[in-house]
C-alpha cells in the first residue's frame, strides 16, 4: 500500500507569521492535531498542539507571538508514492508521531502513527474474520467426494 492510499484527511497549513492563538484555533476548528507551516508554498516546519502547550504557553511565550517560533524543524517527509513500510521505518528512525506526505516539493498530506494503527488494525481484522468464524461455528469438512461405482 502507498503512503498516499493511508492518509486519512487533508493536510491543514498555517503560515509561519500566524499568531499562536490564530494557529490553535484553526487547529480546533479543523479538528486536528498537527499543522503544515506553509510558507510561499514551501513546507517550513510542523506545528502540534503539544508545541503550543510545552514550548508555547508552558513558557509564557506571549499568545500574540508567531507561530514559527514554536514550530519543529526539520520536518521529516514521506513521499506520497512511498511504501506504507518506509513510512513505518521512519516513525520508528525519527521517533516521531507525524510525517509529511511530500508530491516533490509540495506537501499532499500528514500520516500519522494513528493512521498506520487503523491500517494494521483493519487488516488484521480481514485476516481474523475467517479464524473466528471456525472458532465460532466450527470447522465445517466439505463433503466427500462421490466415488463413483467401481466397474466389476
Amino acid at each position: 500500500m502507498r503512503v498516499s492510499e493511508a492518509v486519512r484527511r487533508e493536510v491543514v497549513t498555517v503560515a509561519p507569521d500566524a499568531t499562536i492563538v490564530q494557529a490553535a484555533e484553526t487547529m480546533e476548528s479543523t479538528g486536528v492535531g498537527a499543522m503544515a507551516v506553509v510558507d510561499d508554498g514551501a513546507l517550513v516546519g510542523i506545528v502540534t498542539d503539544r508545541d503550543i502547550v510545552c514550548r508555547g504557553i508552558a513558557r509564557k511565550v506571549p499568545l500574540d507571538g508567531r507561530i514559527d517560533s514554536l514550530m519543529s524543524t526539520p520536518v521529516h517527509s514521506v513521499a506520497a508514492d512511498s511504501d506504507l513500510h518506509d513510512a513505518s521505518a521512519m516513525f520508528r528512525r525519527h521517533a516521531v508521531r507525524r510525517l509529511a506526505v511530500v508530491d516533490g516539493t509540495s506537501i499532499v498530506g500528514m500520516i500519522t502513527v494513528d493512521d498506520l494503527l487503523i491500517n494494521v488494525s483493519s487488516h488484521l481484522a480481514d485476516i481474523c474474520q475467517p479464524v473466528t468464524a471456525e472458532a465460532i461455528f466450527g470447522h465445517r469438512d466439505a463433503p466427500a467426494p462421490a466415488v463413483p461405482p467401481s466397474a466389476s
